[in-house]
C-alpha cells in the first residue's frame, strides 16, 4: 500500500488526488489545504483522511505515515513544499512547472537525484499517445533533420495595472498568511484577482501562460529533439508592469543542435496570447487556408495550441492533445503513424513508487524542461534583448540584471535553501 498526501484538496489537486487514488494500492492519509471552504469532494471521497491547513506540520506530523505526495498548489509554493517532502524521502508528483524560478528547479532535481526518490512531473499529455507518437516521428527521421520549431498557446494569463488600492475581508477558513507562503506579505483581494485562480496572471505567485501551458505544449518538442539548455534567448515580445505576466508573447530560443537538428543549433519561438508563427510557417499547415486567417494567425482548425516542426523533408504539426499531422499531406499520404501505447501518468508514477523504476517524466527530464521554460519568463523581462545563458553557472553572462530573477527572495521565516 502507497501511503499518500496531497498539498492541496480542489481544483488540480483534486483532479491529482482522483487520478493516484484510482489505483487501488494507494490510500490518501493526509490533505493540506489553506482553504478550508475547499474540503468538499476531498472528505467527500476520504471521509477519514487528516486535514491540514500548515503544509509544514502535515510533514512533520506524517512523517513516518506517508511515503508519497503530490504538489498541487499555486507555482510559488511548489518548491519549498517538494523539497520539504524530499528530504524525508518521500516521492513526489509535482504540478507544472516545477517551481517559480530557475534555481529552485535546478535545487529541486538535485535534491531529488542525491535522495533517489522516485518523482513526476504533471504534464500528464507526456504519457499520452498523441505526444508520443510525435516523439516517434521526430525521432525516425520521416521529417528530416528539424530545421525550426515554432510553438504557441492562445491563453493569457497575463493583466495589466496594480492590485485594487482596498482591501477585502478574508474569509473564514482562509489562511491568506499560509497562501502567501513566501512571497512578501500584501493585502487580500476578494473577487479571485489572487485565490483562487487568477494568481497565475500574478508576477510572485504564477508564471503566465509559457508556465502554465510552455510546460505542456513545449514537452514533445523538447523529448523528440532531445534539446538541453539554450544557449540564448530573445524577447520580441512586451515586459511584465510591476505585478503582473504580460500576454501576446513572442520569445526566439536557440538550443544547441542535436542529433535530430540541421546544424550546430536549432531556433525554437514561442507565441502566447494572439500571438502565431509568420504566415509562411502557418501555411505549412493545411488547415490555415484563408488569407486572412495567414495574415492574422488567429486561431483555426486546431491551432490555437501546439507546435509546428519544420524538417528538412516536411513539417510536423502538433496539436496540443490531438493527432499530429505530417505535412504536404500529398508527400506523406502512404504514412502509417508509429505504433505507440497510451500511458497513465498517475499509474505510472504511483506504481514506480512501489517497483522503483523511472517515470518517463521524473525530475531528471522534466527539471531541464521547466528550466528552458521559465528562462523564457525571465526575457519577457528584457525585451529586444539577446540573453546568453550558461547553465553551468546559472547564470546569463551578458546581462547580469537578469540575474536577480533566476532567485527570488523570501519573507523571514520563510527562507528556502540558499535565498
Amino acid at each position: 500500500m502507497l501511503r499518500h498526501a496531497s498539498f492541496g484538496a480542489s481544483g488540480m489537486a483534486w483532479a491529482d488526488i482522483q487520478s493516484i487514488c484510482s489505483n487501488p494500492f494507494v490510500k490518501l492519509v493526509a490533505v493540506a489545504e489553506v482553504d478550508l471552504n475547499r474540503l468538499g469532494e476531498v472528505k467527500a471521497w476520504h471521509p477519514d483522511v487528516r486535514v491540514y491547513q500548515d503544509w509544514r506540520e502535515l510533514l512533520e506530523k506524517e512523517a513516518n505515515e506517508i511515503d508519497s505526495v503530490n504538489v498541487s498548489t499555486p507555482d510559488h509554493m511548489h518548491a519549498p513544499i517538494a523539497l520539504g517532502a524530499i528530504q524525508r524521502g518521500k516521492h513526489v508528483y509535482c504540478q507544472k512547472p516545477l517551481a517559480h524560478d530557475v534555481y529552485e528547479t535546478r535545487v529541486l532535481t538535485e535534491a531529488a537525484r542525491k535522495k533517489g526518490v522516485v518523482t513526476q512531473m504533471g504534464i500528464q499529455i507526456h504519457s499520452h499517445k498523441v505526444y508520443r507518437q510525435a516523439v516517434a516521428i521526430v525521432q525516425s527521421g520521416v521529417i528530416g533533420k528539424v530545421r525550426e520549431v515554432h510553438t504557441w498557446s492562445n491563453k493569457k494569463w497575463g493583466d495589466a495595472g496594480s492590485p485594487p488600492s482596498s482591501a477585502s475581508a478574508i474569509p473564514s477558513g482562509f489562511n491568506w498568511d499560509l497562501w502567501l507562503g513566501g512571497a512578501a506579505e500584501r493585502p487580500f483581494v476578494g473577487d479571485g484577482y489572487y485565490h483562487p485562480s487568477n494568481w497565475r496572471k500574478r508576477l510572485d505567485f504564477g508564471t503566465g501562460t509559457f508556465g502554465d501551458m510552455g510546460c505542456h505544449i513545449f514537452d514533445p518538442v523538447f523529448e523528440a529533439l532531445a534539446l538541453t539548455s539554450p544557449l540564448s534567448l530573445r524577447s520580441e515580445g512586451p515586459a511584465p508592469d510591476a505585478w503582473n505576466w504580460p500576454i501576446n508573447a513572442r520569445i526566439h530560443y536557440v538550443f544547441p543542435g542535436t542529433p535530430y537538428t540541421e546544424g550546430k543549433m536549432v531556433p525554437v519561438t514561442w507565441y502566447d496570447g494572439d500571438e502565431r508563427p509568420p504566415a509562411e510557417v502557418l501555411a505549412l499547415v493545411e488547415g490555415a487556408k484563408t488569407s486572412e486567417q495567414k495574415r492574422t494567425g488567429r486561431a483555426v482548425d486546431g491551432l490555437d495550441q501546439g507546435s509546428i516542426i519544420i524538417g528538412t523533408k516536411g513539417s510536423l504539426h502538433v496539436p496540443h492533445v490531438d493527432t499530429p499531422k505530417l505535412y504536404p499531406s500529398a508527400t506523406f499520404r502512404d504514412y502509417a503513424l508509429p505504433k505507440v501505447s497510451d500511458g497513465h501518468h498517475w499509474t505510472q508514477w504511483a506504481e514506480a513508487c512501489i517497483s522503483g523504476a523511472k517515470p518517463s517524466a521524473s525530475f531528471d527530464y522534466s527539471g531541464p524542461l521547466t528550466e528552458a521554460v521559465l528562462l523564457g519568463s525571465i526575457a519577457v523581462r528584457f525585451p529586444g534583448t539577446t540573453l546568453a545563458w550558461n547553465t553551468a553557472k546559472l547564470e546569463f553572462e551578458n546581462v547580469k540584471e537578469a540575474n536577480r530573477h533566476v532567485r527570488r527572495s523570501y519573507r523571514r521565516g520563510w527562507e528556502f535553501p540558499g535565498s
